[in-house]
């Protein structure tokens, strides 16, 4: 059994939970900042489902490319509000560690942002008549989608906050 000072499990703490508020606001801002209007429109697009933007329809390619773009500026945005963050706090991350969880939340923003895999895992577990629903101001996809994120960016800070 490994013994653990107070101290040090107060510091990694404390470096999880600047992270994770560095990593929630930048990845917010990401999401709904930084992503271009185009790649937001065109990020789910497939040829069985394809998406008109300005009068041009666009499948998968289009569609994955648009979520690779996304992805791609998105953790972009989390590295620069981390870096900036850790620094005005004085907070060291590991770099490998931190670019690790940067790793993670990008590839799985990907995966979740192109909608057909969380849509299928809704389905799987129970969830899909709510992630379908869209009335009375609700947004299921979007509710779920948010949700995962969150999810992941708790468990992906884990990774630099650790000694």
């Amino acid at each position: 059994m490994m013994h653990t000072s107070i101290d040090s499990a107060a510091g990694r703490a404390a470096r999880y939970a600047a992270l994770l508020g560095l990593m929630r606001a930048g990845a917010n801002f990401g999401d709904h900042i930084t992503q271009s209007g185009r790649d937001a429109v065109l990020k789910a697009a497939t040829d069985a489902a394809p998406v008109t933007y300005k009068g041009e329809q666009y499948g998968t390619r289009a569609g994955r490319a648009a979520c690779l773009r996304h992805s791609l500026t998105y953790t972009a945005t989390q590295a620069a509000v981390i870096g900036v963050g850790a620094r005005a706090l004085g907070v060291r991350l590991p770099a490998g560690r931190l670019l690790a969880a940067l790793a993670v939340t990008g590839a799985s923003h990907y995966l979740i942002d192109r909608r057909e895999p969380l849509r299928r895992a809704c389905d799987a577990i129970g969830k899909g008549e709510f992630y379908r629903h869209n009335s009375g101001g609700i947004n299921g996809s979007y509710l779920m989608d948010q949700a995962v994120h969150h999810l992941i960016e708790a468990v992906a800070c884990l990774i630099p906050a650790a000694d």
